[in-house]
């Protein structure tokens, strides 16, 4: 038997995961059954471009669901008291300065269902995180990256 893949997020990731799931099973996918419904009364369901546009927006939301319920359903949850406070790990933030120029970058350090760049909250998959963890204060380290490699300092970790 496969296992499946096992998520690690913290409890306000996964609160959020399930609240996007219950959004999803009790708005969305009434809306898209009730465009289903008015598509077909157009007539002729093979030159219907608002009832093919319907079905492929309740595929993407079955999808979803079907992979947000596999997320909740595989997630292991980072506690506090599992964190190393003085090394960098998942569930770690961390402020860290790029080299030679100084520029200062945090991050939140999650699992990949909850990474949100834009929020501070990168993947423990990502080249930049799995550059940092296990590292400590003050440790200087070379992090291969999609755009060139980086050098950079750990300066806090949270």
């Amino acid at each position: 038997m496969v296992s499946e893949k096992k998520f690690p997020m913290t409890v306000a990731g996964k609160q959020k995961l399930e609240d996007e799931l219950e959004y999803l099973k009790t708005v969305k996918r009434k809306e898209v059954v009730e465009r289903i419904k008015v598509a077909r009364s157009y007539g002729d369901l093979s030159e219907n471009s608002e009832y093919d546009s319907a079905k492929e927006d309740q595929a993407f939301v079955e999808g979803k669901i079907s992979s947000l319920e596999s997320m909740i359903r595989n997630a292991v949850i980072i506690t506090e008291d599992e964190l190393n406070t003085d090394e960098v790990q998942l569930g770690k933030t961390v402020t860290f300065k790029e080299l030679p120029n100084g520029d200062e970058e945090t991050y939140t350090i999650v699992g990949s269902a909850e990474a949100n760049p834009v929020e501070g909250l990168i993947s423990n998959d990502s080249p930049i995180a799995k550059g940092l963890i296990g590292r400590k204060t003050g440790d200087k380290v070379k992090i291969q990256t999609p755009g060139g490699e980086m050098s950079v300092e750990v300066l806090v970790i949270k």
